[in-house]
């Protein structure tokens, strides 16, 4: 598997790092870490271009190379590189085309883990990355910009984990949103891997908005309580009633990391109204990750 850590700031990314770092230890994946800065102009990209040979007085000044720098620090600090030095090198960056560089890393609790530079609109390069490096799972911090989310679920192609007010001090519970919908049995099996890795008890939730409970809805239920019992996490199965979004994130609250299988309702259709699994993950108060 193959994991994208978008991060934007020190400031603010520090959690977005820490948490996409101890998830891709538990996959055992490969990583890339990546930001994405403001696009450079014809003029400053030809400038680029030829300064190739002193890539590192460049790299000095180009934004989001700090960045790059305190994702260095903390992946050596935590044992997450093998490396001689606690310096980054921007000498080994390599340009691979006028908006992007890169270097890759020998990773020690994961595989390979990448450190990425590019310059342009965060979604449309965001999508590029994911489709260049066949990600399996793209991992963001909670935006302030509005439809941030929304647009990130909608046009990357792979799962999205949201990492929304974190806090390695509290105790969370994993919450898995089960039902008949195509992508709920590898939501579960990705749900398990997460909660083995973490040692966090699973809660089962399936949400039915009327009085009665569809046959197939209750086959999902016993499905995930069997598949459940044969990984040996501690678990509980539970059947509510209520509207999915409120029920959701009332047992969410902020002690869970919320785990769903994606919407199948057309693009255009979430593009419009949204889906259910899109809302409780733009409404929560905890990481959410939503499985395609």
């Amino acid at each position: 598997m193959k994991f994208l850590i978008a991060v934007g700031s020190k400031d603010y990314s520090g959690p977005t790092l820490e948490l996409g770092m101890r998830v891709a230890k538990a996959f055992n994946a490969a990583v890339d870490i990546v930001y994405v800065g403001d696009k450079i102009s014809a003029f400053s990209t030809s400038e680029v271009i030829l300064a190739q040979e002193n890539l590192a007085n460049w790299e000095l000044d180009r934004q989001g190379v700090d960045v790059l720098q305190w994702a260095y620090e903390y992946l050596v600090e935590n044992k997450y590189i093998k490396s001689e030095s606690d310096e980054f090198n921007t000498d080994k960056l390599v340009q691979t085309d006028d908006d992007r560089c890169e270097v890759h890393l020998e990773g020690r609790m994961t595989q390979e883990v990448g450190l990425i530079l590019r310059n342009g609109d965060i979604i449309q390069q965001l999508r590029d990355e994911v489709k260049r490096s066949g990600i399996d799972v793209t991992i963001i911090g909670a935006s302030k910009k509005r439809r941030m989310i929304h647009d990130l679920v909608q046009y990357i192609d792979s799962s999205i984990f949201v990492v929304k007010n974190y806090d390695r001090a509290r105790n969370y519970k994993l919450l898995l949103a089960v039902n008949d919908a195509p992508n709920t049995k590898k939501a579960l099996k990705y749900g398990v891997r997460v909660a083995e890795a973490f040692e966090l008890d699973v809660n089962a939730i399936t949400i039915s908005n009327t009085e009665e409970f569809r046959s197939d809805y209750r086959e999902a239920s016993n499905w995930a309580d069997k598949f459940l019992r044969r990984t040996r996490v501690d678990h509980q199965v539970n059947l509510v009633h209520g509207k999915f979004i409120n029920v959701m994130n009332e047992t969410a609250k902020d002690d869970h990391i919320i785990v769903m299988g994606n919407s199948t309702k057309s693009p255009l259709t979430k593009f419009f109204t949204g889906s259910k699994p899109l809302n409780v993950c733009e409404q929560c108060d905890c990481p959410a990750l939503i499985v395609k």
